[in-house]
């Protein structure tokens, strides 16, 4: 009786820290070298007066570099100012253990594209990609996020990473605050 208790409580343990598989938008190994990416997963979602502003991550590595995308969507009936991503860009991470992950921004200038669709929205997509430190990589794999903050060219912006957020988009759920802890080893 003992035996089958211990049994029990092992595969429950084993099916409890089984970790789900990775699904990559993109995995090409080829001459030049190797790419894969995760798929877009929604950290972020606002809407106020009219405005929408959406926040997607993925992993990506790069001939064994791992980086973070971040993809910011911005829709508006108004005018969208540009949010810029350049050289001294910055994604700041404080995790609920306290700490702080600092990602840094490619040196390339990107201020996005504006879109106009044919409802009368101005739509702004940017994309950053940005790269983790060696130093304090590990630590995403230990700690939720509680705050995100972007450093922009111009401008900065916070963001509560939420547990749960449940999508107006797409009524898809996720949870944000343990993106890196489920995801980062895709990328290792």
């Amino acid at each position: 009786m003992k035996q089958l208790i211990t049994l029990a409580l092992f595969l429950l343990t084993f099916t409890a820290f089984a970790q789900k598989p990775c699904d990559y938008s993109v995995n090409v190994n080829d001459s030049i070298g190797s790419y894969k990416a995760t798929n877009e997963y929604l950290m972020s979602e606002k809407y106020f007066g009219g405005n929408f502003d959406y926040i997607f991550f993925s992993l990506a590595q790069t001939d064994g570099l791992p980086t973070l995308n971040l993809q910011s969507i911005q829709k508006s009936k108004d005018f969208i100012k540009a949010n810029c991503f350049d050289k001294n860009s910055k994604i700041f991470l404080q995790l609920e253990n306290g700490k702080i992950v600092t990602l840094m921004h490619i040196d390339q200038e990107n201020c996005g594209t504006l879109i106009r669709d044919d409802k009368g929205f101005n739509n702004r997509i940017n994309t950053g990609i940005f790269m983790f430190m060696k130093d304090n990589y590990e630590e995403l794999k230990k700690s939720p996020v509680s705050i995100m903050r972007v450093k922009y060219l111009t401008n900065i912006e916070d963001y509560i990473v939420k547990r749960e957020l449940t999508s107006e988009l797409n009524g898809k759920v996720t949870h944000p605050n343990t993106y890196f802890m489920e995801n980062i080893r895709c990328v290792e």
